[in-house]
């Protein structure tokens, strides 16, 4: 049953617990006219406090100036803005920039890594990274060869190096890191390659390991102990392994290339773990956990506190990586700490952070097919486990049988391009795709360092509908449903940004950057930037001027087929034949553009 959640304001919500934090960071992510990590905030609000730019004026923008990082393939996340430096990142090999805001963006430094070029092909979805993270005077990148460097923020010197994996038995790495406390919490690629994923833990200041928790396996690796919990319950002893045949948990996936998140009050870092290994669901009966799973960590330690499995034994690669959304809530006169995930299998999750209580689980996308709904009845046996259509199981059909139909597709109603919450209109603001697809699964061989797929799929838009591939959405959680959508012709990979001015920015794998009234939806700006957009919008301010910014660079899973050159309908996983269209709208690209005001 739906529960109704009236929202309150979040203003504080990182803003406590300072001393149990790291101080600066946590002052500077309340300063608005800067952007100091790439998720805007510890609870991923991707909102910005700058009100210069309104419904009213955005029209108006213009391009202020433009960077080229020299770099092509697909550009994700987004720069750094602290002080008068922006930081600006690019895919492998993961080259970072620091520029000048005071002297036209004028190259402080420049950082670039010597990677051996045979860690691209492991690379499961093109050659992306989502972005590098600032605390005490130090950038932090973790290149796609799994190596974390610190870098002093002022000069670009290597402070220090970690290794975090090992890419010749399929560990990469595409994901940001998260600087919490004393410690830079770091995850791991390659659910592809048979990998078991984890989450670590480094000493900022030396680069020691910490501690690390891995997403499947024995309790003293996945970090549980008798106070974990799962939906109310203790979670048992051997919960991993005893849910694997066999040894299958060492190769088992739930790679951790996602975004995190962090409540400072609880001391909790909350993340999600992708898809089991292989993609054939035959070859690993049980529910396989804890792929696919919400986990709820402490920042110290590492042990888990709660989980929860989003999709049990999943059988479509619907990673469970997607950014979790901290906001507080008032839920029956009562305030609440909660955390909101779109996940890629199609349903809007809001649950309590502090104890993993499942509260609301409903479709974000009506296109959705594979499940009918999450049993919400908390008596039931099968309580918060989505449930199953037949036609569309993959492993009920069987190996070798192509199920097709399936919506949403293995990239799901959304990838890890991240949503936006705003707490002066209460929306969360979603890119998602509107695809569908056909599924094969077959027998494979685990070798290390190969592919370890064990599917065929074919991607198309979802029937039915507007034709395209793609909605912007506005949810609202207080009537649990979409209150407008913007269809859009391809998937929409960028991620979105939410301002004080009443205006939602996101990009389009065409191009554009748009910007829309965060009421009505109603579009009031649109630019063509030179390459398709699948990076973040990012907002800063620099002499008293509110700036918009973007990197463009098509790539990613949805334009695969461009950035790698393959032409081939079923390869990028499937991605190639459902994007080919995209090719006659934009092209390669690697670019900056920023954007205000005129003066």
């Amino acid at each position: 049953m739906k529960k109704l959640l009236a929202f309150t304001s979040v203003a504080a919500l990182c803003a406590g617990s300072a001393a149990l934090a790291n101080d600066e960071l946590l002052e500077l992510m309340n300063d608005p006219t800067q952007w100091v990590i790439q998720t805007g905030n510890y609870a991923n609000h991707r909102y910005s406090g700058l009100d210069q730019i309104t419904r009213e004026n955005v029209g108006n923008l213009q391009v202020a100036w433009t960077f080229s990082t020299g770099v092509l393939r697909g550009h994700e996340g987004s720069p750094l803005v602290i002080g008068d430096t922006m930081y600006v990142h690019t895919p492998f090999p993961n080259i970072v920039y620091a520029l000048d805001l005071n002297d036209h963006g004028r190259i402080k430094w420049k950082y670039e890594p010597q990677q051996d070029s045979s860690v691209i092909p492991v690379m499961c979805c093109d050659t992306v990274n989502r972005g590098v993270a600032y605390a005490n005077n130090t950038i932090f990148l973790h290149q796609a060869d799994t190596t974390i460097v610190a870098l002093n923020a002022e000069t670009g010197e290597v402070k220090w190096t970690a290794v975090n994996g090992d890419p010749s038995i399929g560990e990469t790495n595409t994901a940001t890191v998260m600087p919490v406390k004393d410690k830079i919490i770091v995850g791991i690629s390659g659910g592809e390659f048979g990998v078991q994923g984890h989450i670590s833990a480094y000493d900022m200041e030396t680069g020691e390991l910490a501690w690390r928790g891995y997403s499947v396996g024995p309790d003293d690796q996945i970090l549980f102990d008798e106070n974990t919990m799962s939906l109310g319950k203790p979670v048992p002893a051997n919960s991993s392994i005893d849910s694997w045949e066999g040894d299958q948990w060492k190769i088992g996936g739930g790679t951790t290339w996602g975004w995190y998140s962090y409540d400072p009050d609880l001391n909790l870092i909350y993340y999600g773990t992708g898809n089991p290994s292989t993609w054939n669901p035959s070859q690993r009966p049980g529910d396989n956990k804890w792929s696919m799973t919400i986990i709820a960590r402490d920042a110290d330690t590492g042990m888990a506190k709660w989980v929860y499995q989003k999709t049990p034994h999943d059988e479509w690669d619907y990673d469970g990586v997607n950014e979790n959304i901290l906001v507080d809530k008032e839920i029956d006169g009562e305030m609440r700490k909660l955390l909101v995930t779109f996940d890629r299998n199609g349903f809007a999750y809001t649950l309590d952070r502090v104890s993993g209580e499942l509260l609301v689980a409903e479709k974000y996308d009506p296109a959705v097919n594979w499940a009918t709904h999450v049993d919400m009845d908390p008596a039931s046996e099968t309580y918060g486990r989505p449930m199953v259509v037949a036609d569309y199981s993959t492993a009920q059909n069987g190996e070798d049988v192509n199920t097709t139909g399936i919506c949403p597709a293995a990239l799901g109603t959304k990838d890890q391009q991240p949503a936006a919450y705003s707490p002066q209109s209460g929306l969360f603001y979603v890119p998602t795709n509107h695809v569908c697809m056909d599924y094969e699964p077959f027998r494979v061989s685990y070798t290390a360092g190969q592919p370890y797929v064990g599917a065929t799929l074919s991607m198309y838009p979802a029937p039915d509908s507007h034709g395209g591939m793609g909605n912007f959405i506005a949810w609202d959680a207080l009537a649990g449903e979409i209150k407008w959508s913007i269809p859009e012709q391809f998937s929409v990979w960028s991620g979105a940004l939410a301002t004080a001015g009443d205006v939602v920015f996101y990009g389009t794998l065409e191009g554009f950057l748009k910007a829309v009234d965060a009421e009505t939806g109603e579009e009031l700006y649109r630019f063509k930037t030179p390459s398709g957009v699948i990076g973040n919008v990012m907002s800063y301010e620099h002499d008293g001027k509110q700036y918009v910014g973007i990197l463009s660079g098509v790539g990613g899973w949805a334009g695969i087929g461009l950035a790698a050159g393959l032409t081939n309908p079923n390869d990028g996983l499937g991605a190639v034949g459902g994007y080919a269209a995209l090719s006659d709208y934009t092209a390669l690209g690697g670019q900056l553009t920023v954007f205000k005001l005129p003066d």
